[in-house]
């Protein structure tokens, strides 16, 4: 405990000498939480990115968030802690599989979760977060909708749109390997539970929910829903965030751990600051066209 706070004391100042900013995931640790300026879900983040001041961005999350910073502030230094903190789901498509699919689908316009690079963001008409989804899809005027990369997230938003969604197969590991069976043990032991689950679980654990919304939306839901206990189907680091976030009431988890989110901790974060690496560099012509379809995106989530 006395190095993690020695480590916490030196993150602080040298945050403060380098005019950095850092922003921080909902699910990672709680210890890095004591670090943050801005704690959020993708969305929450990708506002704070364009509205920071700061000369260096620390992103404490995955590799398509700090892109997403680096998209949005190309005059800033975007640093990611770990190069182990990847995203396998948004490595589960790249630019080239998107140009041919788009050929397979002529007139379809393409909806990206922010959970992609941004060679694929540049390829997409405009990017989503779990939180939005439904909302985006509806303001297109598009019949029919590509979405990349998550096959969950896509079967979901089928629900709230008369537009017909063409998914591609992705998915994430963690939200994936939900079963509807252990939701329902959970509601067995904890019978006055609220289910409350993320939107990229598979469609049979969404149906057993009160509520299904993004890591944001859960903690919104948590202060106004009078219930005082809830299963939480996410990356169980969320229910931490919970537990900060709605002091009094109960959380549990029902899911497993996002390891590449937990890559990050107060060693690499101190190291990067120091270093300033790793540095994450998106090519200009790439950045323009990725910037157009999160642009996009801010208009609509902001207004």
């Amino acid at each position: 405990m006395a190095m993690q706070k020695e480590l916490i004391d030196k993150i602080l100042k040298l945050k403060k000498k380098k005019k950095a900013v850092i922003l921080v995931h909902n699910y990672q640790r709680p210890v890095i939480y004591k670090i943050a300026d801005f704690i959020g879900d993708s969305l929450d983040l990708s506002i704070a990115a364009t509205e920071t001041t700061a000369r260096i961005i620390v992103f404490c999350g995955v590799d398509f968030m700090a892109e997403s910073a680096k998209i949005l502030n190309p005059e800033k230094k975007v640093l990611l802690p770990t190069k182990a903190a990847t995203c396998p789901m948004a490595a589960m498509i790249n630019a080239t599989a998107l140009r041919k699919f788009k050929k397979r689908h002529p007139g379809a316009a393409v909806v990206c979760y922010i959970n992609t690079t941004a060679e694929v963001k540049a390829e997409s008409d405009i990017c989503c977060t779990s939180r939005n989804a439904g909302e985006i899809v509806n303001s297109l005027p598009n019949k029919q909708i590509i979405f990349v990369p998550d096959i969950h997230l896509a079967e979901y938003v089928q629900t709230q749109t008369k537009k017909r969604i063409i998914p591609w197969k992705g998915y994430c590991y963690v939200h994936a390997a939900i079963l509807a069976e252990t939701i329902k043990e959970a509601k067995k032991s904890h019978p006055k539970a609220e289910v409350i689950a993320h939107p990229e679980s598979p469609m049979e654990v969404l149906k057993l929910a009160d509520h299904v919304c993004g890591t944001g939306g859960m903690i919104k839901y948590a202060k106004q829903s009078k219930a005082k206990e809830f299963i939480v189907a996410t990356e169980e680091g969320m229910t931490n965030r919970l537990k900060l976030e709605v002091p009094g009431k109960k959380f549990y988890p029902a899911a497993g751990v996002c390891f590449n989110q937990k890559a990050v901790n107060l060693k690499n974060v101190y190291e990067s600051l120091n270093r300033e690496k790793y540095e994450i560099e998106v090519p200009e012509k790439v950045r323009i066209k990725a910037k157009k379809a999160l642009d996009r995106m801010l208009e609509i989530s902001i207004d």
